[in-house]
């Protein structure tokens, strides 16, 4: 998907808008929904059958203006900068409903996060504001850094262990409660699955096309659990919000920098490079 999480002012309004001026500071959700499928009504707009996403279904927002149902949008603070929090449209919605909906964090529970880049390090802070004590996987030692400041209490580079999975074990007497994987990779899926303790939640947020291959036989004695995360409903955009404008969930950390539109080209290359978190595209 390219431009799917923007934030900007509204321009102007069309026929019969309520609620809305121009001027106005607003997050577009990367998920459209319909509100009106029996998902939309029962509070999981996320899977709605009429689902579009932004940069997939409908133009994206790597442009000057966009058009999108003035009845999806979600204000923004005056406190919050524009720039930084176009990432709350997925970077960090998706982790939230990871967090709070799939994985069900509760105060205590370790948690380990396998992949700390833009989604990962925000499952980081939203499973540390969740009340959990966190420990961030990753090969890459800048993004482990960041970790730490967004509330990881350890963190474990992969590569300078003999085995990720029993070193985790050793940290958390026995393996954690809940995994999030946010890479998209079933080696990765399935090395998660095993820093769990018995009854643990692996939570999967990273997406493959590839099968996700566990133990059937540790899946049932263990009572282990395997969930799918994907995107975020509607209604949690404002309890997000008001978590970012009040300073316990920072965009700051995890924005590396922004690029004006016209060189956008640049911008993919530093992401090809591996180069920062997130960059934001300014018109």
């Amino acid at each position: 998907m390219l431009g799917h999480e923007p934030s900007g002012t509204i321009e102007s309004l069309g026929a019969g808008v309520d609620g809305r001026h121009e001027g106005d500071r607003v997050l577009i959700p990367a998920v459209l929904s319909c509100g009106r499928c029996r998902y939309c009504r029962a509070g999981r707009e996320n899977l709605c059958d009429n689902l579009r996403m932004l940069g997939n279904h409908l133009d994206g927002a790597y442009a000057e203006f966009i058009a999108v149902p003035a009845a999806e949008l979600v204000a923004v603070p005056d406190s919050v900068p524009l720039t930084e929090v176009s990432i709350v449209a997925d970077a960090m919605s998706t982790p939230y409903h990871a967090v709070k909906h799939r994985g069900r964090v509760q105060v205590g529970d370790h948690v380990a996060v396998v992949g700390c880049g833009g989604v990962g390090l925000n499952v980081v802070q939203c499973a540390t504001v969740a009340g959990g004590r966190v420990i961030a996987v990753d090969t890459n030692t800048e993004r482990l850094e960041i970790a730490r400041q967004l509330g990881a209490i350890e963190t474990v580079n992969p590569d300078e262990v003999d085995r990720i999975d029993k070193h985790i074990r050793h940290l958390t007497d026995g393996g954690v409660d809940v995994a999030f994987e946010a890479i998209g990779n079933p080696r990765t899926m399935r090395s998660a699955f095993g820093l769990l303790r018995r009854g643990g939640r692996l939570c999967v947020i990273g997406y493959s096309q590839d099968d996700l291959v566990v133990s059937a036989g540790k899946l049932m004695f263990h009572e282990m659990e395997v969930v799918g995360s994907l995107g975020c409903g509607g209604r949690d955009y404002p309890e997000i919000m008001e978590l970012v404008a009040a300073g316990r969930l920072q965009v700051e950390p995890v924005v590396s920098g922004t690029i004006p539109l016209e060189h956008i080209a640049e911008g993919f290359d530093r992401l090809r490079r591996g180069e920062g978190v997130r960059w934001v595209v300014v018109p």
